[in-house]
């Protein structure tokens, strides 16, 4: 891939990343609830599943998910489902400002967090959708395409993780100046209403027919 083709890719993979969308909510709620250092967790297991998203785009079982009504009815309501489950987690999340967490109650693991970003990412049709119809404007087939999809796979992970960082951390720093048991309880709950939202817009997704 040249530089004439990786310049408008990358640019377009910022502006992808920054979006507003599950993995946004998930690193700011990851951000909010366990500061910078755990969100980075979650961000690194967004990025995973951006590689997965790939990685299915790339070995041709995207356009399986594109053209199968079973294929992608199935991947949507496992993704709306999760998505949903998320937002009751976070509405349910204790109380406690950011500073207490730290301070003493135990925060979720890093396998927990990194699972968590991958499943966000890797369960949702939308974003395979939305590759197969990017990707070819990107990729040269008279070119040998795995070290075109190698590039496009790194500039997307670290993109990907970069912004994703940058939203968990404006959580852990904006919001975790929140103190109060009262504050903290409306802002897991906007957070939680936030997920159930996206669930129910993956919900009205439909396939290109």
């Amino acid at each position: 891939m040249d530089w004439s083709t990786w310049i408008p890719f990358f640019f377009a993979t910022v502006a992808i990343s920054l979006s507003p969308g599950p993995g946004a909510i998930a690193a700011m709620g990851a951000g909010l609830n366990h500061g910078f250092d755990r969100g980075q967790r979650i961000a690194f297991g967004l990025a995973l599943g951006v590689w997965t998203q790939l990685a299915v785009v790339g070995v041709g079982l995207g356009a399986l998910l594109a053209t199968s009504n079973t294929a992608f009815s199935v991947v949507k309501w496992i993704g709306v489902a999760y998505l949903i489950w998320l937002g009751i987690q976070q509405w349910r999340a204790p109380a406690q400002p950011l500073v207490a967490r730290d301070e003493g109650a135990a925060p979720m693991s890093t396998r927990s967090l990194i699972l968590r970003g991958w499943t966000v990412n890797a369960v949702n049709p939308k974003g395979t959708v939305f590759l197969i119809a990017v990707l070819p404007q990107f990729v040269d087939t008279t070119q040998p395409l795995l070290a075109q999809y190698l590039v496009i796979g790194a500039t997307f992970g670290v993109v990907e993780f970069c912004v994703m960082s940058g939203y968990a951390a404006l959580a852990s720093r904006v919001l975790g100046m929140l103190r109060t048991q009262r504050q903290m309880r409306a802002t897991n709950r906007v957070f939680g209403g936030l997920f159930v939202v996206a669930g129910a817009l993956l919900a009205t997704f439909k396939r290109a027919a």
